[in-house]
């Protein structure tokens, strides 16, 4: 005999499930959310500057960077209003190989992406190199559009999507873990998904 309702509770998570963060649903589409209004690069007139503090360690321009070696990567992203997108292909490149043109190993634990439109966050160092981050230049094999983030945008698709920049012009080295533009509004220093490190007061 089976007892009445024994089957009737809380399903298995799926390999679907597994794939999304606490708190978020899985978006088909791709949402726009931006802070300001949507600069306009023109690839001819964009730069990418690498610094340490205030100080540049090297400059490339638009047709220098994209000599550079060109990666793809395939993964799920989070944006912190809830939505889950899965396997966005992006191509570019990665951080390391930024560093390995430039000639250094990362000299400090922490870095501001810094944006065209003025934007700027905090990511750990150590959450941009061994691969797991990207300078994207191509989404799904064409041009980030502008709403997304083109000509180039930052991509670190572990943490809340708010992290990859978008507009990005370059990566600033900084001594202390220096907060960004949602940072100082109340957004979480990190950002995990996993944790919904969503607000500062989330642990």
């Amino acid at each position: 005999m089976i007892t009445r309702g024994f089957f009737s509770g809380r399903r298995p998570p799926s390999d679907t499930d597994a794939r999304i963060p606490p708190g978020q649903y899985l978006e088909q589409g791709f949402p726009v959310l931006s802070a300001g209004p949507t600069p306009r690069v023109r690839t001819e007139d964009w730069s990418f500057t690498l610094k340490h503090g205030p100080k540049p360690i090297k400059k490339w321009n638009w047709a220098e960077f994209n000599a550079l070696p060109q990666s793809k990567m395939t993964r799920d992203i989070h944006c912190v209003t809830a939505w889950t997108k899965f396997n966005t292909p992006w191509q570019g490149v990665m951080i390391d190989d930024i560093l390995a043109d430039a000639g250094i190993e990362p000299p400090t634990a922490y870095t501001l992406a810094l944006s065209f439109d003025g934007y700027s966050t905090n990511v750990p160092t150590k959450d941009l190199v061994t691969g797991k981050a990207m300078v994207a230049l191509l989404y799904e094999g064409k041009p980030i559009t502008p709403d997304h983030g083109g000509p180039a945008r930052l991509l670190v698709p572990h943490l809340y999507f708010w992290k990859s920049a978008k507009w990005v012009n370059g990566l600033q080295f900084t001594e202390r873990d220096e907060p960004g533009f949602w940072e100082l509004r109340g957004y979480h220093m990190y950002g995990d998904p996993w944790r919904e490190q969503r607000y500062s007061s989330d642990r």
